[in-house]
């Protein structure tokens, strides 16, 4: 499926929002398309008439109808965004459950700032895009069709000598388009580098300060820093060259109906007021080029966001349930490693033919010099990674053959390295077990001898930790 047709699929829950939002969106083109309509007949008929009466009748009839138009730009502008933002909201909430799915082997090659950009930052463009994408294009094509019907009633030769710059502008559009998504997808990058770096030093600011090496973290930051100033001024030069080009064949066009639109005023194909509803039905027609100029850059940019949403979303997860995995029964805990090899690379094999066998009820301890693979071992039973040889078993069951979840509920492991998630003590350890009662957390407070020290705390379990 292309990134196109999955972008369009988020609108399926927002639909009728969505619906009544264009619906309110084309009276607002078709109420503005109304003035010029109406200035014109004062011109031509009501004014040389001294026809007081009709000139107050369609004032009224105009004052109403911003009225009406007032209320559908409140929600175009209210209701349009809150159909981005639920949009926005479904994309990170697929990304994060998403990313839950991934084995260690992703994030062991992934930085998680550059993941922080992609939840974060990608997305934000995103919506501005659900937003306003349909609806530019929805009122633009109304518009441009609405006026160049009427245009075609006053003058038609003067329309198809307008309607010649169209090319000429979609040509233009659509060459500078792809300088700008070159541009702005480099600058997705860059800015990913920045939040590594961020989340980099601030996560071992404790290790830089103590080896005195501030300076050095300001260096590296501000080495990616610099890269991404220069990547987004890349991509600010691209759409100021694509709108300014723009601006300046839309001046050209205004110029030409102007010079064209006197000349045939001279000759007598048209009148003054034919001519001056002509030059304001002009800037009514140019709003729907200036639309398109809108939707183009928000388009490149929301698009690059959700090319790189994307792209996560069709990582597969490296180690999961294969089919027809079954639920792993309470288990004894008699571990078998059967002739076991695994290396992260290529290139560097950690384990060579490893076989143990651990009865259930023993305690056995891996002693040996750092990086051997005492810890890559124990993450084999869970199948944080799968063994690239060999075989594992828990009562006689492979581990490939159960359920992830079935098998990483019956063991307990202590990471290396502690984390504190952000929330109460009383949270974090019932973390694993959230259903454990209030005896067994305190039970395993006290075997992991901190039950005094938490109780010594002024909320005691419910004392907040964490980042």
């Amino acid at each position: 499926m292309s990134n196109l047709k999955r972008f369009i699929a988020y609108y399926k829950p927002e639909r009728r929002l969505l619906v009544v939002d264009l619906v309110a969106a084309s009276i607002i083109a078709v109420l503005d398309l109304f003035f010029p309509i109406i200035t014109r007949m004062f011109m031509k008929d009501y004014i040389p008439d001294q026809n007081v009466q009709a000139v107050l009748v369609w004032t009224g009839v105009l004052v109403a109808l911003y009225v009406l138009r007032l209320g559908c730009q409140y929600f175009v502008d209210y209701y349009g965004h809150v159909v981005g933002v639920n949009m926005e909201y479904q994309m990170r909430t697929d990304l994060f459950t998403h990313l839950q799915t991934l084995d260690f082997r992703f994030f062991d090659d992934t930085k998680v700032g550059h993941l922080m950009s992609r939840i974060v930052n990608d997305l934000r463009d995103i919506s501005e895009l659900a937003h306003h994408g349909p609806e530019d294009l929805f009122i633009a094509s109304l518009m441009l069709i609405g006026s160049f019907a009427y245009l075609l009633t006053i003058s038609v030769p003067l329309t198809l000598i307008t309607f010649a710059f169209i090319p000429v502008i979609g040509w233009y559009a659509y060459t500078r388009r792809t300088a700008m998504n070159r541009a702005f997808t480099e600058e997705r990058k860059r800015i990913a580098d920045v939040n590594a770096d961020v989340e980099n030093s601030l996560s071992g600011i404790r290790v830089a300060q103590s080896f005195v090496n501030e300076d050095y973290e300001k260096r590296r930051f501000d080495s990616a820093n610099t890269a991404f100033k220069r990547s987004r001024r890349k991509a600010f030069k691209a759409m100021a060259i694509y709108s300014s080009g723009l601006g300046f064949l839309t001046d050209v066009l205004n110029v030409a109906v102007l010079c064209v639109g006197s000349l045939f005023m001279f000759r007598g194909h048209i009148d003054l007021a034919d001519l001056t509803a002509y030059l304001l039905f002009i800037g009514y027609f140019l709003q729907p080029i200036r639309r398109l100029i809108s939707f183009t850059q928000q388009y490149q940019q929301g698009m690059t966001g959700f090319s790189r949403f994307a792209e996560l979303m069709d990582v597969s997860p490296g180690v999961a349930d294969k089919e027809g995995a079954r639920v792993l029964p309470p288990v004894r805990g008699d571990i078998v490693i059967d002739n076991v090899n695994f290396q992260y690379t290529k290139h560097a094999e950690v384990l060579q033919q490893v076989s143990l066998h651990i009865p259930a009820g023993c305690t056995v301890a891996f002693v040996g010099p750092s990086g051997g693979g005492k810890t890559t071992l124990c993450h084999l039973i869970p199948r944080f990674y799968d063994a690239t040889g060999g075989k594992i078993t828990i009562d006689g069951h492979d581990v490939r053959d159960v359920t992830l979840a079935s098998l990483r509920q019956q063991i307990g492991f202590v990471q290396q390295d502690v984390f504190l998630f952000t929330g109460t003590i009383r949270e974090n350890i019932l973390y694993g077990y959230p259903k454990a009662s209030e005896e067994e957390m305190i039970a395993a407070a006290e075997k992991a001898q901190i039950h005094a020290f938490v109780l010594s705390l002024p909320d005691g379990y419910d004392t907040y930790v964490g980042e």
